[in-house]
Order: C-alpha cells, then structure tokens, then sequence
C-alpha cells in the first residue's frame, strides 16, 4: 500500500492542467464541485453573494422608504399634483441619464468599487427630497437620487452577473427577491412609522441603516476579493481561466449588441408590466369592479408578494428548466394571468389574477439582465437596464393613454401582450450564444444525447 500511495502522488503530481483539451474532464464536471464548495458559509464566494444580497435589499429598502414619505413631502412643498408628477420624473431622468455612465465606471474601476460608491451615495442622497421647499428643489434633488439609485442597479447587477459566472448557477433571480423583501420591509416599516417621524427623521434614520449596510458589505465584497476573490476561476468549458471580476468583458459597441438589445427589450416588456401595476391596479379593482378600498390597495400586494415568491424560486427553476423555457413559460403565464385580471368580472378573480401575473413576470427581468450582462459585461448590463427601467416609465403613461381612448380594463391587457411578446422573442432566439450566456455553464450533450434544456 504505501507503494502504491507513491505512484499514485506521482501520477497526481504529474496530471495535466484543467485547460489542456487531452485531459479535460466530462464537460460540466467541474460545476457541481464549484457549487458546493461555494455555499461553504466561509467560502469567499459565498460571502461575495451575501455581500451582494444585501446591496439589493438595501435599495429596495431605501427606495421603498422614499415612495412612502412622497405624500408628506408633497405637502411639504406646497406642489400641486402636475408639478409633484414632474418632479418625480426627476428620479427616472437621473437613474436612466446615470446607468450608461455606470457601465463604462464599472469597467474602469471595476464592479465592486462602484457598487460600494453607488451605495454610498444612494443613502446619502436620500436625505435630500425632505430638504426641498418647492417642486422645483425637490426636482433637482431627486435628479441627484435617480442618478445613484440608476449607478447602484448597474453596478451591483453587474457584480451579480460575474458572480453567477463564478458559481456557475443561474441564481440572479435571488439577488432580485432580496430587492423585493427588502422593497416590502421598508414600505411596512415606512408605514408604521410615518404618522410618527417627520420625513427628515425617518429618512434620516434609512440613511444610517444604508451606510452601515454598505460599509458591512463593501468590506464582505474586499475580503473576497483579496481572500479568495483574485484567484482565477477554474478553466470554464470552452476556455482558459478567467478573474472573477472581469471587467474586460466584450462591451456594447462589439458584435455582441444586438443579442444585448434582445434581452433588454425583453427586460422592458416585464418591466412595463411592473409599472403599469404599480399605478394602475388598485384603480382598476376600485373603479371598475368596485372593490373597497381595502381589497384595491390588496391586489397590488398580492402582485408584490407573488413576484417575491417566484424570484426565490427563480434559481430551482432555471437550473430544471433552463433559461429560455423559463422566459417563454414566464411569459406565457404572465399573459394568462394579465388577461385574467384585466377582464374579470370580480375583484377576487382580477386580484387571482394579478398573482398568476406577477408568478409569470417575477423571473424574467433578471434572466434578461443576467443574459445580457453574461454576453456584454458591465456595458450589457447597462444597456439592457436602460431599456428595461425605460419600459417602466413607459407603461404608466401609455396605461393611462390607452384608457383615454378605450377602458382601463382593455389599457391593461397591454400588459398581457407585452409578456407575450417577451416570451415570443425568447423562442425565436432561443439558439443565440449558447455558451452559457445565462451565467450558469450549460451541460454540454455527449453523442447520441439530447440538446441542453438550457439553450
């Protein structure tokens, strides 16, 4: 025995790398072993995607907290409903203006590094809209709010999709259920404090819960990467070892655009769903099917909750489905649910309905963005979430432009084409780059095997 244990440490010693192509192992051999000794509590990736994690339930948090005060700062400044909705534009002009500077920043300094800064910034320019005194100020300070909320979607999202290449599993999804947890626990906490606080106590308490969130996680995302975080990743499929950060990533401007602008007008189909619920649904159950009020402002939790619900899911059902089957079922189901509740005859049923509906909606932004950044870096995230975040500024307006020419009910079956829109163009391009452009290295099929479920 001992001898044998000499040649088998020789042999060992001795074995070719992971790269060179006349050892290479069984193709997607590698993936489990990464997975498992990723979700180690101690693992430097585990870590990053814990650090990650808790950037996007930060935002939502942050970003729920302001929504809350609006009505209080309104009044505050005296504006009248036209110019408090002008103002408000003043968050979507900033956050869009912001996201294509935000993907040339990550590639410059990297995606940790302006993920930190945008965070930073996101909860000190939070302690600016109960400062204004006018419609006007409160315009310009929410340009300043849109632009670090637009910069810290970008780049933590960007941190997201070079994660998910390191772990090999297509868990963007959770990243986006920490959002919406994080959306819920500060609109409940936004609520129960709001007959209490004036708004520049209860913002100002959000923007310490936001820099002591971002510097506990700023210094996860540090350790990693000097712990474990430099290392090259084990040799992917079809290539040499890659950094984990990399931020060299073909961009937008290379041949990789059109699949980019693919995924971000899927992204924008989800993304004007969103909206057009966020505005118009309560309305519908109230002024259509005369719900009280109690059960209006109920179906839009309803959509909330079902989104959440899905998105921790999401990555269970990629890894069996695959990306492209759950984009078109996504969408499939969204339409179904949509349908259901823009045309039932009760609120019950409409508010069964938007469940179905925010079920079908909740995975396909992530997947479109995860894609798009998989396939373009820091600038595919930028560009798909420009597209994207432009869908839900569409939707409102266009809801409330078609409800003008027809009915609200009819306005809101939009919602419905669009999600199957999104499914349609996932099918038709259900070929394009294939090689784990999802960020989770598909299994390649030996001969004689059936195609990946992935692709």
């Amino acid at each position: 025995m001992p001898t044998l244990n000499k040649i088998r440490t020789v042999f060992t010693r001795h074995r070719p790398s992971l790269s060179s192509r006349s050892s290479n192992p069984p193709r997607g051999a590698h993936i489990g072993t990464t997975a498992a000794a990723s979700g180690a509590p101690g693992h430097p990736l585990a870590r990053r995607r814990a650090a990650i994690t808790a950037f996007f339930a930060m935002d939502g948090f942050l970003f729920a907290g302001w929504v809350v005060r609006i009505p209080a700062i309104k009044a505050q400044t005296g504006a009248s409903a036209g110019a408090l909705g002008l103002a408000l534009l003043g968050v979507s002009v900033g956050a869009v203006a912001f996201m294509m500077l935000t993907g040339r920043l990550c590639r410059r300094f990297g995606n940790h590094a302006v993920t930190v800064v945008s965070g930073t910034a996101l909860a000190l320019s939070i302690l600016l809209p109960p400062l204004a005194r006018s419609a006007t100020a409160l315009g310009l300070v929410l340009l300043v709010f849109g632009a670090a909320y637009g910069s810290l979607n970008v780049a933590m999202n960007s941190a997201a999709v070079d994660l998910i290449a390191a772990l090999r599993r297509p868990v963007m999804s959770s990243f986006h259920a920490a959002f919406s947890l994080g959306g819920m626990l500060g609109a409940g906490l936004g609520g129960l404090v709001a007959g209490r606080l004036s708004p520049v106590a209860h913002l100002s308490g959000l923007a310490v819960c936001g820099l002591l969130v971002t510097a506990a996680a700023g210094t996860a995302l540090r350790r990693g990467r000097e712990s474990g975080g430099r290392q090259e990743q084990p040799a992917t499929l079809d290539g040499p070892p890659r950094h984990p950060e990399e931020t060299d990533r073909p961009h937008p401007g290379s041949r990789y655009l059109p699949l980019v602008l693919v995924f971000g007008v899927i992204a924008l189909c989800t993304a004007y769903g969103e909206g057009a619920m966020a505005d118009w649904g309560a309305l519908h159950l109230s002024q259509d099917l005369a719900a009280s009020p109690g059960l209006a402002a109920a179906g839009y939790a309803v959509f909330a909750l079902a989104m959440t619900i899905g998105r921790l899911s999401g990555t269970v059902l990629i890894e069996r489905l695959g990306p492209v089957r759950a984009l078109v079922g996504g969408g499939g189901t969204a339409a179904v649910g949509m349908l259901l509740g823009a045309l039932a005859p009760t609120a019950w049923a409409a508010c069964a309905g938007f469940a179905v509906a925010g079920l079908g909606l909740a995975n396909i932004f992530p997947i479109a963005i995860a894609r798009a950044g998989a396939a373009g870096g820091a600038g595919g995230v930028a560009v798909a979430s420009t597209i994207g975040y432009g869908g839900m500024l569409l939707g409102p307006p266009a809801i409330g432009f078609l409800t003008e020419l027809w009915s609200l009910p009819i306005a809101l079956t939009t919602v419905a084409l669009l999600a199957a829109v999104a499914a349609l163009i996932a099918h038709l391009t259900r070929g394009a780059h294939r090689n784990g452009v999802d960020g989770a290295v598909p299994a390649s099929p030996s001969k004689g095997t059936s195609p990946s479920r992935g692709n």
